[in-house]
């Protein structure tokens, strides 16, 4: 990795980017934080509770960033920025748009639990400019670049070979690598402009007492280079050699540690990154479902001849562990409320499949038009999410239904292969308060069930407040609870709790979503005046 100084400051990274703060929480962006805050001495796994997996960070001056998978999520592969390792903030997407092929707008089909898997983030110094590489749908790859990390972002370069579970690597010649590979792993290189493959080598084949190796992250660290690779669910080892090409060393890195959180699973994948001092982190992701794969942080030492060792604390990672030798930055919250006010939407939104962006606006809250006509929910575009905070946390929005049209769906749902929501139904004029769980997909994420209403209640005011709580703690049978409110204040359940589902095969995890869809006709639509989420 290259290491340069961004010109930009820090406040100016905070307030600008792709809407990273919206509404209220502008206002908190400029609060200064306490002297508690500012004085942090020790950190707690996980860093982030929420859904961030396969994670890659990197380090530019002093600054550090990070991205994770985002599957079908719209925009895909977020940009997250720190100070300090441990409090992170969202700027912006590398992916605006996912313009791989019309099922990723909903049209002809859907991409679910495919687009964005483990990609890569880097940056080059020559140029001072970020790129991020990433394969789709397993037969071609596609390159994005920025000189502001925030955006935008544009494409750069396609190429026609999936770079799997891709690491890049700018070595100090400025030549640009591509690790990349299950069980057989290769190495690429790219042209000097970074737009086409020019060298390709097949450097190791995974030990078959090992198992399979991939989530490649690709480093040149005191002039050796290093192939950093998991085992999953479980491991993580390393390649090293004096060349790109190997041959390679390997050596375990992690094998069956314990992990930092009750009940869930063992940390691996992500990648190493120093910070300006020259002490070295190892950020893994653990299994946590219901709630996905949160991020966790771990120092790394150096043996004598170059290979990492995750510090333990009694043979386990560490819950907690003594704040990194940096000045703590504490940066406004990732949840809060946000009211729409601004013209862009927060990063931290990300729309269920590409949305139609003809039917929906910010500015006076968030005007959600419907834009498919359907009875099934995981075929509804615009429909918004927002990752849940473990351990648990509760979203509440506040809902304007005047102009909903017969037909209509609109509310809050929990949403995954297994969803359910509260919300509204409007039917020969009237509207009605409804509790629905029973939307299922089978394991080839098709549509199996299209929801069955379990409750309901008469609407008698103008807006109407819906609320989810969702335990996503490790472990089965954690559940979410439906609740609505006409005056904001007294919130009465409704409908039946929603056991979440803990199979991993879906890869993310549940997401609060808002949504507002036809059964009938296009026409109708809802305005969000608020949505806000606790813990």
């Amino acid at each position: 990795m290259a290491w340069m100084e961004t010109p930009k400051s820090r406040r100016r990274i905070l307030i600008r980017g792709a809407g990273v703060l919206a509404g209220a929480a502008a206002a908190t962006a400029l609060n200064p934080f306490t002297a508690a805050e500012a004085q942090q001495t020790s950190f707690t796994n996980p860093v982030i509770w929420q859904d961030f997996a396969d994670v890659e960070l990197i380090r530019v001056g002093s600054d550090f960033y990070m991205t994770a998978s985002t599957m079908h999520y719209s925009p895909g592969a977020p940009v997250l920025h720190s100070r300090d390792l441990v409090n992170w903030e969202f700027i912006g997407h590398s992916v605006p748009r996912l313009d791989f092929s019309d099922w990723y707008d909903l049209n002809g089909g859907h991409r679910y639990i495919v687009g964005i898997w483990a990609s890569s983030l880097t940056h080059r110094a020559s140029e001072n400019r970020f790129y991020w590489l990433g394969q789709i749908d397993f037969h071609r790859s596609f390159m994005y670049t920025a000189t502001d990390p925030a955006g935008p972002w544009t494409r750069h370069a396609e190429f026609p070979r999936s770079y799997y579970d891709a690491g890049m690597l700018v070595d100090t010649d400025d030549t640009m690598y591509v690790a990349y590979g299950n069980t057989e792993l290769y190495v690429a290189q790219l042209s000097a402009d970074g737009k086409t493959e020019v060298r390709n080598e097949h450097v190791f084949s995974s030990p078959s007492e090992i198992g399979g190796l991939e989530g490649a992250r690709f480093y040149k660290i005191n002039g050796s280079y290093y192939m950093f690779l998991t085992k999953p669910p479980n491991g993580q080892y390393i390649l090293k050699s004096s060349s790109p090409w190997g041959p390679y060393e390997i050596r375990e890195v992690l094998l069956d540690m314990p992990g930092p959180i009750p009940g869930g699973g063992i940390p691996h994948q992500g990648g190493l990154v120093s910070t300006p001092g020259g002490d070295w982190y190892y950020m893994g992701f653990v299994d946590a479902y219901p709630g996905g794969r949160v991020p966790a942080l771990a120092p790394i030492t150096w043996t004598a001849d170059g290979w990492p060792q995750v510090q333990t604390v009694n043979g386990a990672w560490g819950q907690t562990y003594p704040f990194p030798n940096l000045t703590p930055h504490p940066v406004p919250s990732m949840i809060g409320t946000d009211t729409f006010t601004t013209a862009t939407l927060a990063a931290k939104w990300e729309w269920n499949h590409n949305p139609d962006d003809t039917k929906w606006s910010t500015g006076n809250g968030l005007r959600l038009q419907t834009a498919t006509v359907t009875d099934d929910l995981y075929k509804a575009r615009n429909t918004l999410t927002h990752r849940i905070q473990g351990p648990s946390s509760t979203a509440t929005v506040e809902l304007d239904p005047a102009q909903m049209a017969d037909g209509d769906r609109a509310g809050l749902a929990v949403l995954r292969n297994d969803s359910a929501w509260i919300g509204l139904r409007r039917e020969n004029g009237v509207t009605r308060i409804s509790m629905t769980d029973g939307h299922t997909m089978d394991s080839g994420f098709n549509t199996v069930g299209k929801g069955i209403e379990r409750a309901s209640a008469e609407l008698c005011g103008s807006t109407v407040w819906l609320r989810v709580t969702a335990d996503i703690r490790p472990g089965a049978e954690r559940q979410a609870h439906f609740s609505y409110s006409e005056d904001g204040s007294n919130f009465i359940p409704l409908g039946t709790a929603h056991t979440l589902g803990t199979s991993p095969a879906f890869f993310m995890g549940p997401r609060f979503a808002v949504f507002n869809h036809a059964t009938r006709s296009l026409g109708g639509a809802i305005t969000v005046k608020r949505f806000t989420v606790t813990a």
